[in-house]
């Protein structure tokens, strides 16, 4: 069963830096981010073994956050071998992001 894979600061860099992977910056106390959880854990069902998906809370990450420009939560990137592709700000459909990860 898939399920996004928890971003550290410890393992950002290798999780995020080959092939196609979609990161969701979230916070603990964001209700939009609550409600995006549920999508983000289905499309990491749908799509194991092709895309990596990963969440990463931004309290626990701010060095990243800097990095990548994150202002607002959540904010999701798709990433290509480490480097952005797309990015989306605010509550996201599903049918948004797989869009989303079928152009990148």
């Amino acid at each position: 069963m898939g399920s996004a894979i928890q971003l550290t600061a410890e393992n950002f860099d290798e999780t995020t830096s080959t092939g196609l992977c979609v990161v969701d910056f979230w916070a603990e106390w964001c209700g939009p981010c609550k409600m995006l959880t549920p999508i983000i854990d289905e499309i990491a069902e749908e799509l194991e073994g092709e895309v990596v998906v990963a969440k990463g809370n931004v309290d626990d990450l701010p060095e990243q956050c800097v990095r990548f420009g994150v202002r607002n939560v959540p904010m999701i990137f798709i990433l290509r071998d480490g480097q952005v592709v797309t990015q989306l700000s605010g509550m996201q459909s599903k049918a948004k992001i797989m869009d989303a990860i079928e152009n990148a």
